[in-house]
């Protein structure tokens, strides 16, 4: 227990106090130089400000030690027992020495291997790829954001954006007419499939899917903070108790709408390192499930978290031994106040069953679907708040997990709402533009991406097909 309520802290405040504290040391650092570096220039100040907020919060953290260290107590006596409120200021201060002294050696870990990393810079040109090159087209939609009222609005957007579904309709429609012309291999929604997780938005969402039948059997989807996190599309401030049922019925949600879609298509990998399609991971939990989604109860809901953890990855596995296969993650953080809803966080049992599904095809190409930004962009965000409320918090880590297939891998996320293709190092990042959120009047767009492999093992990225939606929005 001790165990794993020290790691759920790291989860839940060391690692993001220390993400905080990078970006926004970044953040000051890019406001005070603007545009006036070069990008190179730029990425080099991005890995000191890592270093710089690394140094810094372990000096805060040694502070803080020596300002609690008197109120410590590390051995007792028999007497104590007598008098057991003695230990309560002791323990609390021990508590706090402990998790300072580990956040004071963490940080200067992971400052120093932010700042040795290879920093995001937009990507230099795409691959040519040779006419007999097996190639793969992937259609990335994300963030659609569907809504349940054929004119609401949309938690982003408001009155002023968007209203209704009909821009979603239109990009599928989109997809449906280019596809004849050159087949479209996967169809990718990288999260946001809905606005607040709501029944009645993924029966709009299923709506829109049905009208394209052909197409259903080559979509895969993950999910978004949008489907499992938003707590009261009405009231941001609204709280979502731990052990409140209404999270489980958003997960369960998500879950039965990604079985509904591709649950004979994708596999999950179980405690034995064997895979299940995820219907039949599904299925060997059927009655806790059907009766959770009937009557409720607390220990049901906590078997839909277990259950819902447990079930990712998903993986849709290459057809070859030296194939393209999908591999889904889900990145939102485990949190319930809506203000954190858009943070994200990878586990780290999540991230060794991801390395074990990889391992199981040595030779083959990936995807990395995903719903949250693994690094921020090399551009000046609009606000603060938005860079640290909508992050990744161990997406650092997560970068230097992928290098060993950074050459036959391509990231693929949504969550921003921004149109950027960037690589840190070898590995390429792909962030989609939301074909649907924005006021009423901005471009509405998706893009079609090629892949390839080449003769020596390499995941080519060819130059992507630019589908505009506003000449017919």
């Amino acid at each position: 227990m001790a165990e794993t309520n020290f790691w759920s802290l790291n989860a839940l405040a060391v690692q993001p106090g220390y993400a905080f504290f990078r970006e926004a040391t970044r953040h000051l650092t890019e406001q005070a130089i603007g545009r006036r570096w070069g990008e190179k220039s730029r990425a080099k100040m991005r890995a000191l400000s890592a270093a710089a907020a690394g140094l810094l919060l372990c000096a805060i953290a040694l502070f803080v030690i020596y300002l609690i260290w008197p109120a410590t107590r590390w051995a007792g006596t028999p007497a104590d027992l007598v008098a057991l409120q003695r230990f309560i200021v002791p323990a609390i201060a021990n508590a706090v020495v402990v998790v300072c002294a580990y956040l004071a050696g963490a940080s200067l870990v992971w400052g120093i291997a932010d700042a040795t990393m290879d920093q995001p810079l937009d990507l230099a040109g795409f691959d040519t790829i040779p006419k007999d090159a097996r190639r793969w087209r992937v259609a990335q939609l994300s963030d659609v954001h569907v809504v349940g009222e054929r004119y609401g609005f949309r938690i982003e957007s408001g009155r002023v954006g968007p209203r209704g579904n009909d821009r979603f309709q239109l990009a599928m429609d989109r997809v449906a007419e280019i596809e004849p012309e050159e087949p479209i291999d996967f169809i990718l929604i990288t999260g946001d499939m809905t606005d607040a997780g709501l029944s009645i938005e993924w029966a709009a969402f299923d709506d829109v899917l049905a009208r394209h039948p052909k197409l259903k059997a080559r979509i895969y989807m993950l999910p978004g903070n949008h489907d499992v996190n938003i707590v009261d599309r009405a009231n941001p401030a609204r709280l979502d108790l731990p052990f409140s049922q209404t999270k489980r019925l958003r997960q369960l949600r998500t879950l039965t709408a990604m079985a509904n879609l591709q649950g004979e298509r994708v596999a999950v990998i179980d405690g034995d390192r064997k895979t299940r399609t995820l219907t039949a991971a599904l299925g060997a939990h059927r009655a806790g499930v059907e009766r959770f989604a009937d009557q409720g109860g607390y220990r049901l809901s906590y078997e839909v978290g277990k259950l819902w953890d447990e079930l990712h990855p998903m993986m849709l596995a290459p057809t070859a031994e030296d194939g393209l296969g999908v591999v889904i993650l889900n990145s939102n953080a485990e949190t319930h106040f809506s203000f954190t809803n858009a943070l994200g966080f990878i586990p780290m049992d999540q991230a060794r069953r991801l390395r074990d599904l990889i391992r199981m095809y040595p030779k083959a190409s990936w995807i990395v679907a995903v719903h949250h930004h693994l690094v921020e962009y090399p551009t000046r965000v609009k606000a603060f708040s938005e860079r640290i409320g909508t992050a990744l918090v161990n997406g650092g880590w997560f970068v230097r997990k992928l290098a060993p297939i950074a050459h036959r891998a391509i990231v693929m996320h949504g969550h921003r709402h921004i149109d950027w293709i960037g690589a840190c190092g070898p590995l390429r990042i792909i962030s989609a533009p939301s074909p649907v959120m924005g006021h009423k009047d901005d471009p509405t767009l998706f893009y079609v991406h090629t892949l390839a492999t080449s003769g020596d093992g390499r995941l080519l990225l060819g130059e992507p097909q630019r589908i505009d939606l506003s000449a017919k929005n």
